[in-house]
């Protein structure tokens, strides 16, 4: 077994996304989904990045993995994965990393797997960087089906993905995605078609899967208490931008951006009374379409002040390692806890 060792922190990243921008065309003009985002995943690290729904959480995720439709463009910044730019790379060169040393696990685990071929020929395929035999491969892939918890593996791998339920199909998908051992694995909301038990259960399994494995997570999602879990670092997303990023515990306890604050006051774990009205972000994310000026939170912020309007904030340091965009860092105005 591989320790999660934050120390491995310090050793140049696995991951380092610079300045990214993305743009989606469409008949109505150019939306901005992606601008000026920056976040390093170092070694055996696990990384979570959450926002609101339009956030850019999961078009972040597909362009690290290549897996953008043809309307996306990126216009500007680097992806460098072990010290290499994604963006940069044949097209050949990158596809030979995914199922390699890239991985993802989807959202969805109705439809990430081929509803009509064997879980036993889509994981034997999944191998096909391996120099082994097609006996070797599923002696592999019966394994660890039996480390992501499926009864009888050496049974149940000759079914077909509707013979199994919701969570238990989430289950083979990572059992796929780490039957590779990947440098990097990207976690799509995984647990967002399960209910809350199955979640639960899922984290743990990755958690688990993970300090084992040694591998590098970049974990998507939008539930908090799933973070806080699984995750050593926080990249807080807003309209396609990071507003804020840092250590787990400094996001937590001290969150430094008005929007990170309002993320977790809505977090229903966090309510210490029985309600029937849930807190709520008042206003809507803004459109992506144009140039937009000023802070992109500025609209929705209950402490915005003129400067917010005009000019976009940059990154100001709030504790090590943790950084939030926000022009209120630098006025040295009493930001609520």
């Amino acid at each position: 077994m591989i320790p999660h060792d934050r120390s491995s922190q310090s050793m140049s990243p696995l991951l380092e996304i610079r300045h990214l921008n993305l743009d989606f065309g469409t008949p109505e003009g150019r939306i901005h989904a992606l601008r000026n985002v920056s976040l390093d995943v170092a070694a055996a690290e696990v990384v979570g990045v959450v926002g609101e729904s339009g956030s850019g959480k999961s078009t972040l995720a597909y362009t690290v993995m290549g897996l953008l439709s043809e309307n996306a463009d990126v216009t500007g910044g680097e992806i460098l994965f072990d010290g290499r730019d994604l963006l940069k790379m044949p097209a050949q060169s990158r596809r030979s990393l995914l199922g390699d040393r890239l991985s993802m696990v989807f959202q969805d685990p109705m439809t990430a797997l081929n509803p009509v071929r064997t879980i036993e020929s889509q994981m034997i395929d999944i191998q096909h960087h391996e120099q082994k035999s097609r006996s070797e491969k599923r002696d592999r892939a019966i394994d660890m089906l039996h480390r992501v918890g499926i009864p009888d593996p050496q049974t149940r791998i000759g079914a077909y993905p509707h013979h199994f339920s919701g969570g238990m199909r989430q289950r083979i998908c990572i059992a796929m995605a780490l039957l590779v051992r990947p440098a990097l694995l990207i976690a799509d909301e995984p647990t967002t078609a399960l209910d809350a038990t199955l979640e639960v259960q899922i984290i743990h399994l990755l958690k688990d899967l993970q300090r084992e494995i040694g591998c590098s997570v970049l974990f998507v999602s939008h539930h908090l208490g799933a973070v806080a879990e699984l995750c050593d670092r926080v990249v807080v997303m807003y309209a396609g931008e990071v507003v804020e990023q840092g250590d787990v515990r400094g996001i937590f306890r001290n969150p430094g951006h008005p929007y990170t604050r309002a993320l977790l006051e809505c977090d229903p774990a966090r309510l210490k009374r029985t309600t029937r009205t849930l807190p709520t972000i008042s206003g809507e994310v803004p459109s992506l379409l144009g140039l937009q000026k000023g802070c992109i939170f500025s609209a929705r912020c209950p402490q915005a002040f003129d400067r917010c309007v005009q000019e976009g904030p940059v990154d100001y340091p709030i504790s090590a390692g943790q950084t939030a965009r926000c022009h209120l860092l630098e006025e040295k105005r009493p930001v609520s806890a």
